[in-house]
C-alpha cells in the first residue's frame, strides 16, 4: 500500500460514521483553542480525531468550513420555512420568524457557539468567511421578500432593505447573547430585535383605522380660492377650539 493510500485510511477504528463529523469538529476546536487557527493543519485535526484525510474532506471542503459546520443545515431549514408560508401571512413577520431559526441553532450548542464567537474575533480570515455566510442568509430572505412584494413599485428596494434589517436585528440579538457567554435569555433578545423590525416594516392591520371614532373625523368642503386662515377657522369651529 502506498504512503498516500495509508494516509487516506482511518488511523484506527475511530468514531462511528454518524459521529465522525462531530469528532472532527471537536478535534478542530480543541486544536484551534490550544494552538490557534492558523497554526493548526488538517493533518493535525485528523490525527487527533483518529481518521484519515479523506474523511475530513468528505465533510468539509476546507479548514474554514469546520468552524461553521451547522450553517448549511440551518440555511436549508430557513429556506424550507420561508417556502412553507401560505402567502396570507405578514411577509416581514414571516421573515423574522425564519431568522429566529438561525439563532435557535446557535442556542442549541451554547458552549460551542461562544467558543466559535471568540475564535472568529481573533482570526480576520474567519470573520470574512462569516460575513459570506451571513450574506447567504440575507440573500435568501431578500429573495423571499421580493416574491411577496412583486406587485409593489418599490418591491425590490423594500425587499433588500427589510432583509438587511432582519439580519442586522438578528445579529444584534445574537451578539448580545454571545457576549454574555450564552447566559442571557436568547429568546427575549431575539423577540425584542424582531419586534423592532416588524414594528417598523410590518403590515399595519386594516382594522386600525376603525379605532378612530367617527366624532373625531372632520370633513371640510371649501373653495380652492378660500384663504388658508379661513379653512383653519372653519376646522377650529367644527372641533370647538379657538386658536386665539
Amino acid at each position: 500500500m502506498s504512503e498516500k493510500e495509508e494516509q487516506d485510511q482511518p488511523m484506527n477504528d475511530g468514531p462511528s460514521k454518524p459521529a465522525m463529523r462531530e469528532a472532527l469538529v471537536a478535534a478542530a476546536f480543541e486544536l484551534f483553542l490550544e494552538r490557534g487557527f492558523e497554526q493548526t493543519t488538517v493533518d493535525d485535526i485528523v490525527s487527533l480525531a483518529g481518521v484519515g484525510r479523506r474523511s475530513f474532506f468528505r465533510y468539509f471542503p476546507a479548514k474554514e468550513d469546520v468552524v461553521f459546520p451547522d450553517h448549511e443545515r440551518s440555511l436549508a431549514e430557513m429556506t424550507e420555512f420561508l417556502e412553507s408560508g401560505t402567502g396570507e401571512e405578514d411577509p416581514v413577520k414571516h421573515a423574522c420568524d425564519a431568522a429566529r431559526l438561525v439563532l435557535r441553532m446557535y442556542a442549541e450548542q451554547p458552549s460551542f457557539s461562544v467558543q466559535r464567537y471568540r475564535l472568529t474575533r481573533k482570526v480576520p480570515g474567519l470573520r470574512a468567511y462569516e460575513l459570506s455566510v451571513v450574506w447567504r442568509y440575507e440573500h435568501t430572505l431578500a429573495a423571499y421578500l421580493r416574491g411577496r412584494f412583486a406587485d409593489r413599485p418599490d418591491g425590490p428596494l423594500r425587499a433588500d432593505v427589510i432583509a438587511a434589517a432582519v439580519v442586522s436585528a438578528h445579529n444584534h440579538a445574537l451578539r448580545t447573547w454571545l457576549r454574555s457567554g450564552g447566559k442571557s435569555d436568547w429568546v427575549a433578545e431575539v423577540d425584542a430585535a424582531m419586534a423592532f423590525v416588524t414594528g417598523t416594516w410590518g403590515d399595519r392591520p386594516a382594522e386600525a383605522a376603525a379605532e378612530v371614532e367617527s366624532d373625531d373625523v372632520v370633513v371640510l368642503v371649501a373653495s380652492r380660492r378660500a384663504p388658508l386662515w379661513r379653512m383653519v377657522q372653519s376646522i377650529e369651529s367644527a372641533l370647538g377650539t379657538d386658536a386665539r
